[in-house]
C-alpha cells in the first residue's frame, strides 16, 4: 500500500513537472512573439518617417540624389525583407547605413540643421531607433531564455515531445553596413 502511494506521488509531481515545463515554453513562445512584434511596430513607424525626412533634406541637398536613391532602396528592401529573422537583420542594417549617410549630408548645411521639421523629424527618427534598440535587446533576452531552455535537459526532452523549436536572434550580420563609419564626400 506504501508502495502504491509513492509510486502515485512520484507520476503526480512528474506529471506536475511536465505540466509546468509546458507552460513555461508556451509563455517564452508568446513573449518572443509580443516582442518580435514590438520590433515590428517601431520599423514601421521608421519606415513612415524616413519619406518625411528625405523630402525635408531634398529641399536643401537637392544635388544628393545618390544618397537618396540609396536610402528609398534601402527602406523598400526593408519593408519588403519577410522570410527569417537574418533576412530582416540585414536589411535592417542596410536601411541604417543609408540613414547614417543621410545624417552626414544634413551636417554639409547650416540651414538645413536649424530647420525645425528637419530637428524635429530627426528626434523623432533617433527616439524610435532607441525603441528599436530597447525591442531587439528585449526581443533577444526573451530568445535566449527560450533557446537555453529548449536546449538543457530535462526540458529539451518535453520541448521535443510537444515540438518547440528554438529561434533565431535579431543580430545584424557580420560587416553590415550599419557598422561601418559614414563617409562624408563633397
Amino acid at each position: 500500500m506504501t508502495l502504491t502511494y509513492i509510486i502515485l506521488a512520484i507520476v503526480i509531481i512528474f506529471i506536475l513537472y511536465v505540466i509546468g515545463a509546458y507552460n513555461r515554453f508556451v509563455r517564452l513562445m508568446n513573449q518572443a512573439k509580443e516582442a518580435w512584434s514590438d520590433i515590428e511596430v517601431q520599423l514601421k513607424r521608421r519606415y513612415d518617417l524616413i519619406p518625411n525626412l528625405v523630402n525635408t533634406v531634398k529641399g536643401y541637398a537637392s544635388h544628393e540624389s545618390g544618397t537618396f536613391e540609396k536610402i528609398t532602396e534601402a527602406r523598400t528592401a526593408a519593408m519588403g525583407a519577410g522570410g527569417t529573422t537574418a533576412d530582416k537583420a540585414k536589411a535592417e542594417g542596410e536601411l541604417s547605413g543609408a540613414l547614417k549617410s543621410l545624417f552626414a549630408v544634413s551636417e554639409a548645411y547650416p540651414d538645413l540643421k536649424a530647420n525645425t521639421n528637419f530637428l524635429e523629424l530627426q528626434r523623432e527618427l533617433s527616439d524610435t531607433e532607441n525603441k528599436i534598440q530597447a525591442s531587439r535587446r528585449f526581443y533577444n533576452g526573451t530568445v535566449r531564455d527560450l533557446n537555453i531552455s529548449l536546449q538543457s535537459f530535462p526540458g529539451n526532452v518535453i520541448a521535443n515531445s510537444f515540438n518547440f523549436k528554438k529561434m533565431d536572434l535579431f543580430d545584424l550580420p557580420e560587416g553590415d553596413a550599419s557598422q561601418q563609419p559614414v563617409e562624408v564626400k563633397f
